[in-house]
């Protein structure tokens, strides 16, 4: 896949083409040349360690959404073992904005959830963006009654813009189905992972958002809209996206502290998408680390806990 650059990455673009030049025209013998190759790999990772260490809460909304970013579909590969797709809501027809299923991660049987945005054009066209219309909801929670019914537990994955606000979408409920998948989510009898891995926007992520815990992967970001909407809004200029990335507290390290989430997932410096397999590793061992440990817990505790969870939500004294 073409190597994209993110505007803030431009100096590491630069020591990464000095880089490529030498290794074109590098020989066995040429000592200086080793040497300089040595001395701009050091600088590359140093760089990349400054830049990434003091991203902007909007720089990070751009690493969430690089189009080389691992997708759902990407994370089904990585992490599980096995995994058997299935369609539909049983009343309208397939989303293919979200694709659900059953799976196995080291040994464990689950229940798979997750939006895909799709990497080349065509695939994002085809899976709406990762825009859910009403029959994505429905499907989704038509699989989670399946873990319900044969207690497995659910592993979420989130990363869309927003439900698609279209006007079929309107008429066929879609504000509708994702109050219900939230009231449905907050007392479904098995345990629930939900993982953030790129945009976890608005309604369109709380959808299918509500879990025992909520993670996000160190990159990715979480928010009641997006910057550009925000700026829009509020200060009627959608080129204010900066700001508004600041004061919507969008960041993992934000939403540790306000207890929106519960864990932030290490990624690769720079971003899941420079080291696809690290990134599905981590996350693997940390579904691993959560499913061990909801598995010991009586299920109407935890059912008591997350929807006690999701009560204190917005909750704070002055």
């Amino acid at each position: 896949m073409r190597e994209m650059w993110l505007d803030f990455e431009l100096p590491i673009k630069e020591i990464e083409e000095k880089i490529e030049n030498i290794e074109a025209r590098l020989h066995e013998e040429d000592k200086e040349g080793r040497e300089e190759l040595e001395r701009l790999k050091k600088e590359r990772e140093k760089l990349f360690h400054q830049i990434y260490s003091n991203l902007t809460p909007w720089q990070r909304v751009q690493v969430a959404r690089h189009p080389n970013r691992p997708t759902a579909k990407d994370y089904i590969k990585l992490i599980l073992d096995d995994f058997f797709e299935l369609h539909g809501d049983g009343y309208f027809g397939d989303d293919p904005a979200v694709i659900t299923g059953l799976g196995t991660i080291g040994g464990k049987k689950v229940i798979f959830i997750g939006q895909v945005k799709g990497g080349t054009t065509k695939e994002k066209i085809y899976h709406n963006f990762g825009m859910l219309h009403p029959e994505g909801y429905r499907k989704a929670l038509r699989v989670m009654k399946l873990g319900e019914k044969f207690t497995k537990p659910i592993v979420v994955l989130i990363d869309t813009p927003g439900a698609y606000p279209g006007i079929g979408a309107e008429e066929r409920g879609q504000a509708q189905a994702i109050a219900r998948n939230i009231m449905e989510m907050s007392g479904l009898k098995t345990s629930i992972i939900v993982i953030i891995i790129g945009e976890g926007g608005s309604g369109g992520a709380l959808g299918i958002g509500v879990g025992d815990v909520v993670l996000m992967q160190e990159y990715a970001f979480y928010s009641v809209i997006s910057p550009e909407g925000c700026a829009s809004i509020l200060w009627k200029d959608s080129t204010q996206v900066e700001k508004a990335a600041k004061y919507l507290h969008i960041t993992p390290q934000d939403l540790l502290k306000l207890k929106v989430i519960d864990e932030i997932i290490k990624e690769p410096i720079g971003g899941a998408h420079r080291n696809p397999r690290e990134a599905g590793e981590e996350m693997k061992r940390v579904i691993l680390k959560y499913l061990n440990h909801l598995s010991q817990e009586n299920v109407e505790s935890l059912v008591k806990k997350r929807q006690k969870k999701f009560e204190s939500l917005g909750i704070f004294l002055e």
